[in-house]
């Protein structure tokens, strides 16, 4: 889709490559999964983009998908990272990302199934803010271990918490980074990533506050990230970091909801053509299987050839 056809070739050109002494680094180029649990059928993909598959680069994106508990107690977890631009080790990074965050929501399962099925809101947001910066954290560590910049060996991270209660629809969001979460409701996409405000200087009560509710009843939270500042008896703090996000939602029937790297969010905000496409592939009384999820994920669009990461969960 576009004005022009892609510059690189629709399939893979060149493998990265590989030491013979840690094969374990090898990134598959692409990685599919997916499952029905309770009211929602989950459908999960990592693509490499056309400019990796072209310099023979691993995909910087990485996905878990993995569920704790058991029956309608279970907890699923879909976590998406991606490395740093144009770093060595951004494949590495990400798939770190992934794990610590994976091993922080499944220690901490049952907790987040009780306080998700009760609609605690508040309690979901401070316990998820401190998993994501303790993993995050870790991966700070990890980098100093290595000798290497802290900036160069990060990444972003995007997870989605779904009960297997099928009376349960709420639906959490949260991380740190750009990307995209988006709702097909109707036919119709709906922008619901969380908004972050970039406010400098004191707070002020009910300046730049979005309405704590959306006029389909979905509640907001945020955080705005603004550091104090710093005294002249102090050392002055670090760089901010990415402010965190998080949002809940209660789905209704029939809607889709959307998770996505940049890689993915980007021509759907860019692009509306491709936007429309997906909605009438994804409006359709039943979900894609595996094989159509990953085409329609593919569709390529002029001028966007990054990795691509996403997963999508269709509601009964």
């Amino acid at each position: 889709m576009g004005t022009r056809p892609p510059t690189y070739d629709a399939e893979p050109t060149a493998l990265p490559a590989a030491d013979p002494d840690d094969l374990d680094d090898l990134v598959a180029d692409t990685v599919l999964d997916g499952a029905r649990y309770g009211a929602c059928t989950l459908r999960a993909v990592s693509v490499r983009g056309d400019s990796a598959r072209y310099r023979g680069e691993p995909r910087r994106d990485s996905l878990l998908t993995a569920r704790f508990g058991t029956g309608e107690h279970a907890l699923l977890l879909v976590a998406m990272a991606t490395g740093a631009r144009a770093t060595p080790g951004a494949h590495r990074a990400a798939a770190e990302a992934c794990q610590w965050i994976g091993r922080a929501v499944g220690r901490s399962h049952a907790r987040l199934v009780q306080d998700i099925r009760d609609g605690r809101r508040g309690d979901l947001k401070s316990g998820l803010h401190r998993l994501t910066d303790r993993s995050l954290g870790k991966l700070r560590a990890s980098a100093a271990e290595q000798g290497v910049d802290p900036e160069e060996y990060a990444a972003s991270l995007r997870c989605l918490l779904l009960s297997a209660d099928p009376g349960c629809r709420t639906r959490v969001f949260f991380g740190v980074g750009p990307g995209g979460l988006f709702r097909l409701r109707e036919g119709e996409w709906q922008d619901i990533e969380p908004q972050v405000a970039d406010v400098k200087g004191e707070p002020v009560v009910g300046f730049g506050s979005p309405p704590s509710e959306t006029p389909d009843g979905d509640r907001l939270t945020m955080d705005l990230g603004i550091p104090t500042p710093p005294s002249p008896y102090e050392r002055a703090p670090e760089p901010p970091r990415e402010p965190f996000r998080f949002r809940t939602s209660v789905a209704r029937p029939g809607d889709t909801l959307l998770m996505c790297s940049g890689g993915l969010a980007d021509p759907l905000r860019g692009e509306p053509e491709l936007g429309e496409y997906l909605a009438e592939r994804w409006s359709r009384p039943e979900p894609p299987g595996l094989a159509a999820f990953l085409a329609d994920s593919q569709v390529r669009v002029k001028g966007y050839a990054d990795d691509r990461t996403a997963a999508a969960v269709w509601e009964a």
